[in-house]
């Protein structure tokens, strides 16, 4: 039997559930709500370890339900999410003795609500779970990845052009963020975690490419002070200069991540060294990176390279080194899995 994108993903989901003993679980937040029905909606999406998936949705009020394409009577329009309990019981299902909600992003007093709701119920948070669910790609997903790589990496083959004498190193970045949004990039930059945030990406020159950032990324950047990662009006572009660009393409939906080095005439000689290490890098994780391959193992080959070429003063960073060499994408920037020391 052929099945739908929907039904391999609540099957990878219920993988999970059943791994951590969990009867039913409800997803609610727009990343995982689009992961099931390549569309959004605010509402609540309840999943029983067996038999069908119920849709409940709040907004919009015109929404389609038809877009879901459930089985009658498993789609409704709800005031309240106790209205969830009505619609589960008249279908005849029993209340779950194990739920599973998304603890990580349900605000407290959501999750309050919840454990009232299902008072017979324990409440489990399964935010890591839909992560891993997520993390292995359906082929549906994987070419909307490529597709969006595709796109991306040609108005990287572009920027070169878009340089002019005397930009500052802002300018040069919202000429890439224009010609990018020109490439059909959706502009909207989705990340894990509550303390990430960044618009497209970076584009950081010279010295600003060590400032040190609050966030959990690889780059830095002083940017503003309201989102100090990136570039800033003050850098200006000059000859000897090295620039990096890492921006995120959303073409689909689903996000790619591509870094590109670039220059200003000609850098020192540590500069090419250090591009030359980083290839190297890179080559071996693709020749390991394989199903059943312990990611800290990358990461302890990745850094042993850089030791063993006097770089590993400049791994991961200068002032401040990220702990990982890779991550993930998807519906997020940083999807599992991520090729880190632990």
């Amino acid at each position: 039997m052929i099945q739908t994108e929907r039904e391999l993903k609540v099957l990878k989901i219920r993988e999970q559930m059943q791994r951590n003993q969990l009867e039913a679980c409800i997803v609610s937040t727009p990343v995982n709500t689009y992961y099931l029905h390549q569309c959004i909606f605010q509402g609540y999406t309840y999943i029983p370890l067996e038999g069908e998936v119920f849709s409940f949705v709040r907004r919009p009020s015109d929404f389609n339900l038809k877009a879901l394409q459930l089985q009658d009577g498993h789609c409704h329009f709800i005031r309240k999410p106790e209205q969830i309990i009505e619609v589960i019981q008249a279908a005849g299902l029993t209340l779950p003795a194990s739920l599973g909600l998304e603890g990580e992003e349900m605000p407290q007093s959501q999750w309050a609500r919840f454990e009232k709701m299902f008072a017979t119920s324990q409440i489990k948070n399964i935010s890591h779970l839909l992560r891993q669910a997520r993390s292995v790609k359906t082929e549906y997903e994987l070419e909307q990845i490529r597709q969006s790589a595709r796109l991306h990496e040609a108005v990287y083959r572009n920027i070169p052009s878009i340089y002019r004498p005397g930009m500052s190193e802002k300018d040069f970045c919202i000429e890439i963020e224009y010609q990018m949004r020109k490439g059909g990039c959706l502009g909207l930059f989705r990340c894990y975690g509550i303390d990430m945030e960044s618009f497209m990406g970076s584009v950081v020159a010279g010295d600003n490419a060590a400032a040190s950032s609050p966030y959990d990324f690889a780059l830095g950047g002083a940017g503003h002070p309201s989102n100090p990662i990136g570039a800033t009006q003050d850098t200006a572009l000059r000859e000897g200069q090295s620039i990096l660009v890492d921006m995120c393409g959303n073409f689909s939906g689903y996000l790619d991540d591509l870094s590109r080095c670039y220059s200003l005439g000609k850098l020192p000689d540590i500069a090419y060294r250090a591009h030359q290490v980083a290839l190297d890098i890179q080559a071996y994780v693709q020749e390991n990176l394989r199903p059943g391959v312990i990611c800290e193992d990358l990461y302890n080959g990745a850094l042993k390279i850089a030791q063993e070429a006097g770089m590993a003063e400049y791994f991961m960073g200068c002032r401040q080194q990220a702990k990982f060499v890779g991550h993930g994408v998807g519906l997020v920037i940083n999807e599992l899995p991520v090729l880190a020391p632990r």
